[in-house]
């Protein structure tokens, strides 16, 4: 069961890496879904979504993964929490190591949803319409998954503006 999170999450870097394009799944909330979106041949030459954000569910209990991560401002160190992540690379061709970067909710104008919570559904509201990325990186073996949900493809709001308004 691990592998097929394996498999999609390569599939998911794969399309990031090749970031265009096409909606053709049955489900419009799927990874399928959302790496079609990012290979659409209508988005060329930067113009679409370039991230697949997902969320991923733990083996044996099932729950999400949300993870924490610290981050250095001003000289001053702080944590974020998030269960959004964006697939940054495969650290060994024959494993499933990932990096992740943490992405955190942001509203329409780059504001980062400052929210801690215990389920999913606490770090979104009426105002969350992107991600924010974070720099905010953690290595993980994709085995001890069992369950993904991918979102719509998106281009997240860029690291230096979650610096500058972390």
């Amino acid at each position: 069961m691990a592998d097929c999170v394996c498999n999609i999450v390569r599939d998911i870097v794969e399309a990031q890496d090749q970031a265009n394009n096409n909606n053709r799944g049955n489900c419009p909330t799927s990874c399928e879904s959302s790496i079609q979106d990012l290979l659409s041949p209508g988005m060329t030459n930067n113009n679409g979504p370039d991230t697949v954000p997902f969320m991923l569910y733990c083996e044996g209990d099932c729950n999400p993964f949300i993870a924490s991560g610290v981050y250095r401002n001003n000289g001053v160190f702080n944590c974020l929490e998030s269960p959004i992540f964006r697939a940054k690379e495969f650290t060994d061709d024959n494993e499933c190591c990932v990096r992740l970067e943490l992405l955190a909710p942001a509203d329409e104008i780059g504001g980062v949803t400052d929210v801690d919570g215990d389920d999913v559904c606490d770090f979104f509201g009426n105002t969350v319409t992107n991600f924010m990325a974070t720099g905010i990186c953690i290595t993980v073996d994709l085995n001890t998954f069992n369950g993904i949900q991918c979102l719509d493809a998106v281009t997240p709001y860029p690291y230096s503006q979650f610096v500058n308004n972390a």
